[in-house]
């Protein structure tokens, strides 16, 4: 079920890229509101380096979440409407087989 890069036409690639960015600012302005909602309730030391610790986790699951390569993107667009960054309308103008592919995944 993999899609290679040329498996996309250049119409789709604008769309998928618009779709990732999207669920990629969605997320990531989620997390800046949490991180500046704990660090204004900081007390003490221990809930600093929990906030660090909170982060470096985020960092990782994030930057391995979102792998722009053509051969994952249709799992990468799964996880992410599974999660609600991305909604599938947002992926209209796909082939309608990549577009069912994401549905079907979302729900697994």
């Amino acid at each position: 079920m993999q899609a290679s890069e040329a498996e996309w036409t250049d119409i789709e690639k604008k769309i998928a890229r618009t779709a990732f960015d999207k669920a990629y600012e969605r997320e990531i302005e989620a997390l800046l509101k949490q991180v500046q909602k704990q660090a204004s309730t900081l007390v003490d030391l221990s809930e600093l380096w929990q906030l660090h610790d909170f982060l470096s986790a985020k960092r990782h699951e994030v930057e391995g979440k979102y792998d722009y390569q053509y051969s994952v993107l249709l799992f990468v667009f799964a996880g992410l409407v599974k999660e609600g960054w991305l909604h599938l309308n947002e992926l209209q103008g796909l082939d309608k087989d990549k577009q069912s592919k994401v549905a079907v995944l979302s729900r697994m």
